[in-house]
């Protein structure tokens, strides 16, 4: 048999490349904190931990607090949760990567976030986003030159019934619109109070991660904020009232008799017609065929 030849070993490089920006270990990033400020986190850490039977479980509302201290996570916050509950640096490290409300760029006073998952999108989450980018002149994760607005892209909020949403500091801003959305972010960098369509006041967002990590809010008003469902998300349910529809028994058998009730309902021109093509309209129009289908022999 003839030797194979020995190929050169291969470097396969993990994680995010040296030259991304987004790195827990950068230049101007924390790596230890003074002794005062290690008193006052560890104070604090000991309330969190004491809230849980395993200390690692503390993990999620500790990395909140070193994001409140520094406005971002950096290696002194890691080094800190670390060593609070005795896991290693990789352990706090994996967690703290995994989650997107964990930062690991310096973050503005106001983290502004515009949904644009498809709801959103399609009722203009798009356009906002596109009009704050050309209006802040940064893109998404970017922070503004005064260093108080961050705008991101961001997962749903939940809150379709009120598409498109927006959120500061995860407080919600409801029916937004490109004009709305340049107002509201002019507002928050000339200081004027701004409040959400429901939720708590708006505060910083260091003041939101305390607030995260489990801490009280005890600024005036803060327990009064309203907020309710939607008129869009109680229609299932009144539907649902209307045609005396429920959920089987708990316990009941595949086999057993129940009526559908929902599927006699359902008018006969639609139960088995295909779902509408996409609208030439955005969002659908009333009174049309993607809105109301016309009826059998029409």
């Amino acid at each position: 048999m003839t030797a194979q030849p020995q190929s050169e070993p291969v470097l396969i490089q993990l994680g995010a490349r040296p030259d991304e920006p987004v790195q827990l270990a950068r230049p101007g990033a924390r790596t230890s904190y003074p002794a005062e400020v290690l008193a006052r986190l560890h104070a604090d850490a000991d309330i969190v931990v004491a809230r849980y039977p395993q200390a690692r479980s503390a993990l999620l509302p500790l990395l909140h607090l070193v994001q409140a201290e520094d406005g971002c996570l950096t290696p002194a916050g890691i080094e800190f949760c670390s060593e609070v509950l005795e896991l290693t640096g990789a352990e706090v490290t994996a967690v703290a990567t995994f989650y997107s409300m964990y930062r690991r760029e310096p973050t503005g006073t106001y983290r502004v976030g515009v949904c644009t998952n498809t709801l959103c999108a399609v009722m203009g989450g798009d356009a906002i986003m596109d009009a704050l980018r050309d209006h802040l002149d940064v893109e998404h994760g970017g922070t503004t030159s005064d260093g108080t607005i961050t705008l991101e892209h961001i997962e749903c909020n939940a809150a379709c019934d009120y598409a498109p949403v927006m959120m500061v500091n995860w407080e919600f801003f409801d029916n937004s619109t490109p004009s709305s959305a340049r107002d509201l972010v002019d507002a928050l960098r000339s200081g004027t109070q701004v409040t959400p369509t429901r939720g708590a006041p708006l505060c910083t967002f260091r003041e939101t991660e305390r607030i995260l990590a489990g801490f009280s809010d005890d600024r005036p008003a803060a327990l009064d904020a309203i907020g309710s469902a939607g008129d869009a998300t109680l229609a299932g349910l009144r539907y649902a009232r209307e045609h005396a529809m429920s959920a089987p028994e708990a316990g009941a058998r595949p086999d057993d008799d129940h009526t559908d009730v929902g599927a006699a309902a359902a008018p006969e021109t639609v139960r088995d017609k295909p779902a509408p093509a996409p609208s030439a309209t955005v969002p659908p129009q009333p009174n049309t065929t993607e809105t109301d289908p016309p009826t059998k022999g029409e």
